[in-house]
């Protein structure tokens, strides 16, 4: 290993460190709450080192959200690429990989919300920005691709791709942040799956041609 394939190592494993820590700190304290300082206490680092990597609190938190984009995008065009498959047997598969998704990592997928739906996305660098926007497109763009196909082949309602996709999307995410919600009432109360699965059957009845 050469001494530059070396220090490009070091660099990544040095990158990782600090998301597991932001990750930490972010779950333990919030956004709001958290700082910069006590991110770099708990990678045990200096808050120096972590403005090398990354250049304000909002470009971290938004890091994180960028392997949850790539699960999601991976996952959506898994579910495209089955083959003698029709859209609607596509759409059932679509659903369990929401789930799957959401599974992948809870608290990251619910900051990914988040960061949607604020100000956040304003604070970062046109590379990290131009990236989730890319992931975001691409995967939206896949869902929407399903909708395509079953509404021209007379399957689903003739709406179009695009905003069928944003409703699925919509539900998705709404039913996500509002059992979150709750669930910081009540601990021992967890239907999310239950209530997904109910979303999904009444959007996918919704969807049905006639």
């Amino acid at each position: 290993m050469g001494i530059q394939e070396r220090k490009e190592r070091e660099k990544e494993r040095r990158r990782q460190q600090i998301m597991v820590a932001a990750k930490r700190v972010f779950s333990d304290r919030g956004f709001t709450k958290a700082t910069m300082e006590d991110i770099a206490q708990e990678a045990e680092l200096s808050p120096g080192t972590l403005y090398l990597y990354f250049k304000n609190k909002e470009e971290l938190y938004a890091s994180l959200s960028l392997r949850i984009l790539q699960y999601l995008l991976l996952r959506i065009e898994h579910v495209n690429a089955i083959k003698d498959s029709g859209p609607d047997e596509k759409l059932t598969a679509l659903m369990e990989a929401m789930y799957d998704v959401y599974e992948f990592d809870p608290l990251i997928i619910i900051n990914m919300f988040h960061l949607q739906s604020s100000e956040t996305l304003k604070n970062l660098s046109p590379e990290l920005l131009s990236e989730i926007k890319d992931l975001s497109r691409k995967s939206m763009g896949s869902i929407a691709q399903i909708f395509k196909d079953g509404v021209a082949l007379g399957i689903f309602i003739d709406r179009h791709p695009v905003a069928l996709a944003d409703t699925f999307w919509s539900i998705f995410s709404g039913v996500i942040l509002w059992l979150t919600s709750k669930k910081l009432i009540n601990e021992s109360k967890d239907f999310l799956r239950e209530t997904l699965t109910v979303a999904f059957e009444v959007f996918h009845r919704g969807l049905m041609a006639k």
